[in-house]
């Protein structure tokens, strides 16, 4: 692909080279993704904030599938949407949370 110019986050959550903008933008330490017109990013952007952590999606289907969640700012809908299925309520480490919180 010597005419690629573009890096997007695939299914897998490896970047491949694209001749294709992406359609979303991502930031992959919280694992969500946005417009790319989204004021919240916008500002952490101006801030020099979250640039090196910043990834793009073809749509939003990808970024589903990398294991990326929706912004509540930018993308409200689809937010309630993962919320109502169980979003956010992850429970980490897979034993029921730390040590000293298990029975």
């Amino acid at each position: 692909m010597a005419d690629a110019k573009y890096t997007l986050m695939g299914r897998d959550g490896r970047p491949y080279a694209s001749t294709t903008p992406g359609s979303l933008g991502g930031y992959r330490r919280r694992k969500l993704y946005g417009r790319l017109d989204c004021p919240s990013a916008l500002r952490a952007l101006a801030r020099g904030r979250y640039v090196r952590h910043r990834v793009f999606f073809a749509d939003e289907e990808t970024a589903v599938a990398a294991g990326y969640r929706p912004c509540a700012v930018c993308m409200p809908r689809q937010y309630a949407r993962w919320k109502a299925r169980g979003g956010g309520s992850v429970v980490r480490g897979g034993l029921g949370g730390p040590p000293w919180k298990r029975e």
